[in-house]
């Protein structure tokens, strides 16, 4: 019996050590501690403790930042462990600088965070309640309501009321008029700080409302007005959302803007937010892919930008200047207006005289800034017209909105037409005022048979005008370049001063045969197979160069010599002049005018026009102060120059100009010379790819191309696009992550020497990152004022680049997404592809070393040097 007591005490004690005590601890342990999705007046939440929703899909606790660490209280997404991202952070501006804080009910039914358990570091607003409870709710919304009532949505207090840099589904972005709280989106300061930044994204809800980004005061992007099922800024949202359900609401109560995700998934996750350097971005989680997928952006191009155009002129990415005035009306300032600077906008050619006046229907438009416009919902389009019509300052009109084709409402302008673009798809009709001589017919459309025949006699003289002065432009024409011809091969071969004009120039100007000093090209347009181009008079770009004086010159490639030039009224431009002897024929010429003057992006270089007479072929870009980035970063003295917040800046400005190029351009193009040399810099060192040579376009479906006569650089070639002539995107990735190593490295691929004679540069930071010693391939004169993480991101993500097989390696859009989060998981890179391995006979790639060809499994390697 004593036995049988004996062992039953034994297996007692047993259990409550192995089994209870254990439960126990981890249970109430601070360490492993958390709560249901609700938080009562007596308990509070320490640095190891958290709150979880209902169903397991957002997490609310403390989370550190910086160096020295300092705490937050945030909110992030609990069922996507791969990555923490932070959709909400109560104290951005008030973090705890110690781990000793608390977060708790305050006396007033608000919201306490605590230091050393009485300093207060931040509080909610006060709230009446008699026993109030927090709650994380399966939304996201963190909320304080009272613990007995049955109204599911009466809150004393929520977080989403209170919004950081992301707006998330149900949350609301916009106004409540009653009580005047306004929710707006703040960015972050930085990746590592998560306090209030420069950039905000709000609603402005008078006249017609709309959302604008601002940097401090600035405004630097507007949505347009809400046309019914998104903004007329935003046509994405229109088509291609797979699912997701755009909400808008306009009232005398509310004015906000929410969205919420598609009913038949319940997986997918998305989020609309401000990042810290100024772009909104949508990001969708992609469950089968399990990452985030940059789904939109704006300020994707320069028409994205706020009034980059002025008054009545509309913004349009296709053509070759991005501002274009509309019909009726002209340049207001017509030599700033040809030399691409279209800030001061569009005027009438004809005064309205408001009886006679009538409308002219843009298609496709971004609506004009709408603060100030008149709104009446129970308009329809006809009213509105006759409502404009009557009222002399009215200048242009459109429906409301325009749901599945059937418009309602009425907005009508009276001011001027500001910040307004055109899409090919998507956007709203506009109505614009014009005199009735501006729109070709009268305003009723049914002119009388008199009125007609007048119109048609006009119409006869004018051509017969046309076609005589056209007949006296050719002879003169003709007699001008037999002329130019014998003019110009004299003064090529004459250099004078480079102090002042040189001879032949001063030749060229007693002549007369200079065009006018307000202009400094010819006024004509060259058609290249469909793309109009401005075209620059040979004697201007003479006298801008001084006669293409060497002392003018700022490099030279496989392809000609490249000039700085001042042009009459003081523009610096940068002249490519093509040699005739240069392996880039008339197409190759072609090819570059056709893609670069529909290309407009931030970090491209712009085309300003070309000059091709007598055997001249050239290309006239804007001057870039800064030159080529080969210029600072293998020189070393000048490399100082590159400070780390530089060359991370560089690189990602680089992957935004490829991505565009990738991705969001009209065509899908793969430049094939990317290299730094390539890489121009401008006053403040933003980076511009250049030189289209050598591109290629895609066509939507296609995703990659083969050809017998591979062009490029030793050193930035991918493996499969030197060895078999396969080019792709992917190939433009590869010289891409050749360039990143380079720029933390200051050390080309090219000609690499180290102690290890085996490896070139790819093959040497890939044997630090294994090493874990990644930080030491870093160019020594930055000195010790860098971000050891940003560093290893970009080695990690120049690594992921230059990987051997092309379908190992990322596209351009998870570059940018992997450079600009800190929090994106990235992979583990495979082994790099040594394409050109280091060559101690290999000589420096920017020397005056002809160009080289080789041949590879029957395929033409041309190999280029820096130009």
């Amino acid at each position: 019996m004593k036995f049988t007591i004996f062992h039953s005490f034994t297996i007692l004690i047993i259990i409550i050590y192995v089994i209870i005590f254990p439960i126990f601890f981890l249970c109430f342990s601070p360490v492993f501690a958390a709560f249901s999705d609700t938080l009562s007046s007596s308990q509070s939440l320490t640095i190891n403790q958290t709150i979880i929703s209902a169903s397991g899909k957002f997490e609310l606790g403390f989370f550190s930042k910086g160096n020295p660490r300092k705490y937050y209280l945030g909110l992030w997404y609990k069922d996507i462990p791969a990555e923490r991202i932070y959709v909400w952070v109560a104290n951005r501006n008030s973090p705890s600088w110690s781990d000793s804080c608390i977060f708790k009910l305050g006396n007033q039914s608000n919201l306490v965070i605590l230091e050393n358990g009485s300093h207060i570091r931040w509080i909610s607003d006060k709230s009446p309640g008699r026993n109030p409870v927090i709650q994380l709710l399966d939304s996201g919304n963190l909320v304080i309501r009272e613990e007995d009532d049955q109204n599911p949505d009466n809150y004393l207090w929520q977080s989403f009321n209170h919004p950081t840099d992301t707006l998330i589904p149900g949350q609301k972005l916009g106004w409540n008029l009653k009580t005047g709280l306004n929710r707006v989106l703040t960015s972050w300061i930085s990746p590592d700080d998560p306090g209030s930044g420069n950039y905000t994204f709000n609603m402005d809800y008078n006249g017609d409302p709309e959302v604008y980004m601002r940097n401090g005061d600035q405004i630097i992007y507007r949505s347009g007005p809400w046309v019914g099922q998104r903004f007329s800024g935003v046509p994405e949202m229109g088509t291609g959302n797979n699912g997701f359900r755009f909400i808008f609401n306009r009232s005398k109560e509310e004015v906000y803007y929410t969205f919420e995700l598609p009913i038949n998934d319940q997986k997918v996750k998305s989020r609309l937010m401000v990042s810290f350097d100024g772009y909104l971005q949508r990001w969708t989680w992609v469950p089968s892919s399990s990452k985030w997928i940059l789904f939109w952006y704006a300020r994707a191009d320069d028409c994205d930008s706020y009034r980059v155009c002025g008054s009545y002129s509309i913004c349009n990415i296709s053509s070759f200047f991005d501002c274009q005035c509309p019909q009726g009306f002209k340049p207001k300032d017509s030599i700033a207006w040809n030399l691409r600077d279209g800030s001061r906008g569009c005027v009438r050619k004809t005064k309205l005289d408001c009886g006679s006046d009538g409308f002219l229907k843009l298609v496709n438009m971004k609506l004009p800034e709408s603060n100030t416009a008149f709104v009446d919902d129970d308009l329809d389009l006809d009213q509105c017209r006759d409502l404009c019509k009557k009222n002399c300052s009215c200048t242009a009109f459109a429906n409301l909105e325009v749901v599945q084709g059937v418009g309602n409402g009425c907005v009508i302008w009276a001011d001027n037409l500001n910040d307004m673009r055109d899409y090919v798809q998507g956007g709203q009709d506009l109505y614009l005022r014009l005199a009735e001589s501006d729109l070709g017919v009268s305003s009723s459309g049914n002119g009388s048979d008199n009125s007609k025949k007048i119109v048609m006699g006009i119409g006869i003289g004018i051509a017969s005008v046309v076609i005589l002065a056209g007949f006296v432009a050719l002879f003169i024409l003709k007699r001008k370049r037999k002329k130019d011809q014998t003019l110009l091969g004299r003064s090529m071969d004459t250099r004078a001063s480079r102090a002042g004009v040189t001879e032949k120039s001063q030749e060229i100007l007693l002549t007369g045969q200079m065009i006018s000093s307000k202009r400094d090209y010819s006024g004509e347009t060259k058609n290249l197979d469909d793309v109009e181009l401005p075209f620059f008079d040979l004697h201007t770009i003479a006298i801008a160069t001084n006669n293409f004086d060497a002392a003018y010159k700022l490099g030279q490639g496989g392809f000609g010599r490249v000039y700085k030039g001042v042009l009459s009224d003081g523009q610096e431009i940068a002249v490519k002049r093509l040699s005739k002897e240069s392996g880039q024929g008339v197409e190759e010429f072609k090819n570059e005018v056709k893609l670069i003057a529909k290309l407009q992006h931030r970090n491209l270089v712009r085309l300003l026009g070309c000059c091709v007479e007598i055997d001249e072929k050239m290309l006239i870009y804007e001057y870039l102060r800064n030159r080529s980035l080969d210029a600072y970063l293998f020189h070393k003295e000048r490399c100082v120059v590159l400070s780390w917040e530089i060359r991370f800046n560089i690189i990602c400005g680089i992957a935004r100009g490829l991505l565009y190029l990738h991705q969001d351009s009209r065509y899908r193009i793969v430049h094939r010379d990317l290299k730094a040399s390539n890489i121009l810099l401008d006053g403040d060192m933003n980076p511009k790819i250049s030189d289209f040579g050598m591109a290629r376009i895609f066509g939507s479906d296609q995703t990659e191309g083969n050809t017998r006569r591979v062009v490029g650089t030793y050193g930035y070639m991918a493996p499969e696009y030197a060895m078999d002539g396969l080019f792709s995107i992917k190939s433009d990735v590869f010289s891409f992550g050749v360039l990143v190593l380079e720029i933390l490295s200051s050390t080309k691929n090219r000609g690499f020497y180290n102690s290890d004679h085996e490896l070139n540069l790819l093959g040497y930071s890939w044997k630090l990152w294994k090493e874990g010693k990644g930080t030491e391939m870093l160019d020594k004169s930055i000195g010790e004022l860098y971000s050891i993480h940003e560093v290893l991101r970009c080695l990690q993500v120049g690594l992921l680049c230059v990987q051997e097989r092309a379908d190992d390696r990322p596209t351009m859009a998870s570059v940018v997404l992997m450079l600009s989060s800190e929090s994106a998981c990235l992979p583990q890179p495979k082994l790099p592809g040594f394409c050109m391995g280091w060559n101690p006979n290999e000589t420096d790639s920017s020397s005056s070393k002809q160009d080289e060809s080789f041949t590879v499994n029957q395929v033409t390697v041309t190999t280029l040097n820096a130009r």
